[in-house]
């Protein structure tokens, strides 16, 4: 007897979301390697040896000593070259520009791993429902992510030999964001198990916010140097404040562009913000809700502290520095775990 039309077609693929899970994770990795980079970009002053925007025969280094020459002859143009790195052979060059280079590399290897996947499982509607748009959201951000590092490097090759410390923390606080972002869909798209607190979540939001200053606070740090000074803590200059705290008129401008009083306000701003978070672990603890990511934040706030002191004492030391930064992308996934878990459900 044959089978009926009904029984022999076949049912549809169920897709999951697993796969689509597992490449979000991944850029997220590639975006946490792109900032550990980027911090040593800064610390070894490599930012502005490539002055110019290829975005794709950029990613091609010079290949042979004719090429070096051109991009070195580039180089000796800025002001960076001509008021502090006029010392420099070629051999010089070529260290900062690897760190530049591959910070770029990274950029453009992030988009490819990004755009190609998601247009593939947008084609093979793989991606769950509600997640087309922001995934898309995410893309355009990415753009504008290296649209902002080209401008930020701008900064720097006209008359001052480094780059805007207000670019510098604007490029790091979007890959922060992106960063953050690809692990909320990530968590979300895994339907990891939440228990929603409204006290807990409200307690999260102010720990974040905290959070975000400091690690602002720590991008204008690097872009003046202001680590370079004041070697020492508690104290700064011998008081609790140092001297030239509130040289700049109005005195509101020191907190922003005084290379003392600014990494004054980094330090106990960060020093709040682990206080806030600690106290949020404490709250979650009290509650007893207190699972992995509130356990992984309370661990690595008192490493963070303990990287950034050692970061000062050290005259930023470029192991120390480049774990403090990445110490900061840690707090920053801990914390946003910690908010999803008490979330409420979309």
């Amino acid at each position: 007897m044959m089978n009926s039309p009904a029984t022999t077609l076949e049912k549809p693929p169920i897709y999951t979301a697993k796969s689509v899970v597992n490449w979000l994770y991944g850029v997220a990795a590639l975006v946490f390697a792109m900032i550990l980079v980027g911090a040593i970009t800064r610390l070894t002053e490599s930012g502005l040896s490539i002055v110019e925007w290829k975005p794709l025969i950029g990613a091609i280094p010079p290949l042979n000593e004719a090429q070096w020459h051109a991009v070195f002859e580039q180089y000796k143009a800025t002001p960076e070259f001509q008021k502090k790195n006029f010392w420099m052979e070629m051999s010089d060059f070529k260290n900062i520009f690897f760190w530049e280079w591959l910070h770029r590399f990274l950029g453009r290897f992030i988009g490819i791993a990004f755009a190609l996947p998601y247009l593939y499982f947008l084609v093979r509607k793989k991606i769950p429902q509600g997640y087309q748009l922001k995934l898309f959201a995410l893309f355009i951000l990415g753009g504008l992510q290296g649209a902002l590092g080209w401008y930020m490097v701008q900064s720097g090759l006209v008359d001052r030999p480094s780059v805007s410390h207000y670019r510098l923390a604007a490029h790091l606080s979007l890959a922060l964001l992106i960063y953050a972002a690809l692990l909320w869909n990530a968590v979300s798209m895994s339907k990891m198990p939440r228990a929603q607190n409204k006290a807990l979540f409200v307690h999260g939001l102010v720990a974040l916010a905290f959070l975000s200053l400091t690690i602002i606070w720590g991008a204008f740090v690097a872009g003046l140097d202001a680590g370079l000074v004041y070697n020492e803590f508690p104290q700064m200059g011998g008081g609790f404040m140092p001297p030239e705290m509130w040289q700049l008129s109005p005195a509101w401008h020191n907190i922003f562009e005084n290379i003392p009083a600014v990494q004054f306000a980094h330090r106990w701003i960060a020093m709040i913000s682990a206080a806030i978070i600690l106290s949020l672990y404490g709250h979650a603890l009290y509650k007893g809700q207190a699972s992995w990511p509130f356990h992984m934040l309370g661990i690595i706030v008192c490493v963070q502290v303990g990287l950034g002191i050692a970061t000062l004492l050290s005259g930023v030391s470029l192991p120390i520095a480049a774990m403090h930064q990445g110490g900061a992308v840690l707090l920053l996934s801990a914390a946003t775990l910690c908010l999803y878990k008490t979330s409420r459900a979309a």
